[in-house]
């Protein structure tokens, strides 16, 4: 059986690795594709948002580092992460997905669960941060889910 920090490590871990298992196996435009037609949502998006929020959380809040800066801000565009994405590049952005999910490991690493950083002026531990990532993750890999079977037309993705 494992001990809670251990569990709750894992689950993030494995919903990290859905996300990316959800993009697998599809072009670029496929990936950048909103197929509902009132929402900014892609899966690209998704990699891009996810990107931003373990940056947010591991980085500003529980590192407490303010200054950290965001990686697809445009103060004139809302949801700036998600779109627009015809110049984005896969890769990169994956890639910076990875390092910033390898940085919020190795902040987490110097934390015991009880740790707590600041959000908005008031503490917040690492347990909570987990147990939030855990659900952002769940949620917006339920949002991937759906995308995928509206690009692929089944739900055997």
């Amino acid at each position: 059986m494992l001990d809670e920090r251990a569990m709750l490590e894992g689950w993030l871990e494995f919903h990290r690795e859905t996300l990316v298992f959800k993009c697998e196996g599809l072009d670029d435009a496929a990936r950048k594709s909103r197929p509902i037609g009132t929402s900014k949502l892609s899966l690209h998006g998704h990699v891009r948002h996810m990107a931003e929020v373990e940056r947010n959380w591991f980085s500003r809040v529980l590192a407490m580092d303010p200054s950290v800066p965001y990686i697809w801000l445009d103060v004139d565009r809302e949801d700036s992460e998600l779109v627009p994405l015809e110049n984005a590049d896969w890769e990169r952005d994956l890639a910076q997905w990875r390092a910033e999910c390898g940085r919020s490991r190795q902040l987490a690493s110097a934390c015991r669960l009880d740790d707590t950083g600041l959000r908005r002026g008031q503490p917040c531990s690492l347990r909570w941060i987990y147990t939030h990532m855990i659900e952002e993750y769940a949620r917006h890999n339920g949002h991937a889910d759906l995308i995928r079977e509206l690009l692929d037309k089944s739900v055997d993705c």
